[in-house]
C-alpha cells in the first residue's frame, strides 16, 4: 500500500539530530547544517527537522527552536520541525508560548515534534528519573494542546503547575502547528499520539525493532484514537532511517569511509544504541548494515527499494526523512540528496510517470507521425515548386515591352 498527500506526492525531509563527531570546529559544523537546510530547500524537499540534546558531544543543537528561526531566515518553502522537543526538559507554558511565536516568525512553516528524551546523561545532569520521563511527556502534551488551542489551562502535576494559564498569541496556522509524538519501539510514543490525535514521528523505522513494530504502532495508534475519540492519519505519519547513495554502489562505499566508523561507534558506546555488529572491518560494517536493512549504502535502486519495504512493513504512510549523518563530506552528501530529489522521489510522487508515457506514446507511434511530417514536408515542397512554375509561365506569357 502506498500511502500519499492529498497532493498525490509522498514526501520527503530530512531528520537532522545533527551527527558531529568531536574534535571539529562546532561553528563550523552548526553553518553547514544550515547550509544543507538550504540546500534542500532548494532541491524541493519537504521538510526539517532538528534535535534537541544536551550532552555527549556529538549531537550539538541546544534548542531547536533558534535553530528553526536561523534556519526559517535563509529558506523560501521547507517546512521545519523541532525533531524533538524534549518534553520534560521545558515547563509546558514557556514551550508552548516560544513555538507560537515561531508559528508567526515563520508565517506556518513551523512543526512541533516531541518527545520524553533520547540522551540518558541529558535527564541525569537535570536530576530527571528516566522510568518518569514518559509519563512526564505526556502530562506535558496535554497541556501543550491546550493552550495552543487557546484553552485557558489550570493543571498540577508532580513537576509543573499551570493556574488559569492561557496564551495571550494565538498561533500563525489554525487551528495550531502539527504536533508530532517521537516513537521507536516502545509503544509510548503511539500510545500518546493516539490519545491526542497527534502525528507519529518513528525515529528507528530501520533498525530490526523498529521495523518489526512499525505495523502494530499503527495498530497502537488506531485503538487509542477510538478509545479517546480523536483522529490520526497515516499522510501523517513520517518514517526515519539513514541513506547515502552515489551513482555506483562502489561510489557509495567509497564516500562512507569518511565518516561510517565514527557514527557507528557513537551509538554503540555512547548512545548505547548498537546498529550494527561489532566488526574493525569496513566492508563488513557496510555489508551489515544493508543486510540488516538499517541503512542504505547504494543507488538509486537501492534506495526505492528501501522505500518500498517499508511501505509494506508499516502499510502507508506520508513522508520519508532521511537521517543526516554525515556518514560522507559535504560534496557526497550533497549528491546524495540531489540524487534522491533527482530520481527517488518523483518515483513515489508520479511527477515522472506522465514524462515516461509520453516519450513511450510518441515512440511507439513514430513511424506514423513521422510519416505524416514526411508527407507534410513533401506536400509543401509540391505547393512551392507549383507555386514557382506558374509564376514562371506568368512571368513568359506577360508580353514585353
Amino acid at each position: 500500500m502506498t500511502t500519499i498527500d492529498a497532493d498525490g506526492r509522498l514526501r520527503f525531509g530530512i531528520f537532522l539530530a545533527p551527527f558531529h563527531p568531536v574534535g571539529q570546529n562546532p561553528t563550523l559544523a552548526l553553518e553547514r547544517d544550515l547550509q544543507l537546510v538550504e540546500h534542500l530547500d532548494a532541491l524541493g524537499f519537504d521538510e526539517a527537522w532538528f534535535g534537541e540534546h544536551h550532552s555527549a558531544g556529538y549531537e550539538i543543537i541546544a534548542s531547536p527552536e533558534v535553530f528553526i528561526a536561523a534556519a526559517a531566515q535563509r529558506t523560501k518553502q521547507i517546512r521545519l520541525g523541532t525533531g524533538v522537543s524534549s518534553l520534560p526538559y521545558h515547563h509546558p507554558f514557556m514551550l508552548a508560548d516560544r513555538m507560537v511565536l515561531l508559528d508567526h516568525l515563520t508565517r506556518g512553516r513551523v512543526m512541533l515534534g516531541v518527545g520524553p528524551g533520547a540522551l540518558p546523561s541529558d535527564a541525569f545532569m537535570m536530576g530527571i528519573d528516566p522510568a518518569k520521563q514518559r509519563d512526564m511527556m505526556e502530562e506535558s502534551l496535554q497541556a501543550i494542546l491546550l493552550l495552543l488551542a487557546g484553552e485557558t489551562v489550570s493543571m498540577e502535576t508532580e513537576w509543573f503547575k499551570l493556574v488559569k494559564a492561557r496564551l495571550q498569541l494565538l498561533p500563525y496556522q489554525r487551528p495550531f502547528p502539527e504536533v508530532a509524538v517521537a516513537a521507536q519501539v516502545s509503544p509510548a510514543g503511539p500510545r500518546a499520539a493516539g490519545r491526542f490525535g497527534c502525528s507519529l514521528l518513528s525515529l528507528g523505522a530501520t533498525t530490526t525493532g523498529g521495523f518489526d513494530v512499525l505495523a502494530s504502532h499503527w495498530e497502537v495508534m488506531e485503538q487509542r484514537a477510538a478509545e479517546f475519540s480523536t483522529t490520526v492519519d497515516r499522510n501523517n505519519w513520517r518514517l526515519v532511517g539513514p541513506m547515502h547513495i552515489a551513482d555506483t554502489k562502489e561510489q557509495a562505499i567509497a564516500d562512507v569511509a569518511f565518516g561510517l566508523a565514527d557514527w557507528v561507534d557513537y551509538f554503540e558506546r555512547v548512545a548505547a544504541l548498537p546498529l550494527a555488529p561489532d566488526t574493525e572491518n569496513f566492508e563488513s560494517l557496510v555489508d551489515a548494515l544493508n543486510a540488516s536493512g538499517m541503512a542504505v549504502i547504494g543507488t538509486v535502486d537501492d534506495a526505492i527499494a528501501q522505500i518500498e519495504r517499508l511501505q509494506s512493513q508499516s502499510g502507508g504512510f506520508g513522508t520519508y526523512l532521511l537521517m543526516g549523518h554525515e556518514w560522507a563530506d559535504t560534496a557526497a552528501t550533497r549528491h546524495s540528496y540531489e540524487l534522491i530529489a533527482r530520481y527517488v522521489a518523483p518515483r513515489f510522487q508520479g511527477s515522472a510517470a506522465s514524462l515516461t508515457r509520453s516519450r513511450d506514446w510518441a515512440a511507439e507511434n513514430r513511424p506514423e507521425f513521422i510519416g505524416s511530417a514526411v508527407n507534410a514536408v513533401m506536400s509543401a515542397i509540391q505547393t512551392h515548386q507549383e507555386e514557382k512554375a506558374q509564376k514562371s509561365e506568368a512571368q513568359e506569357a506577360a508580353p514585353r515591352g
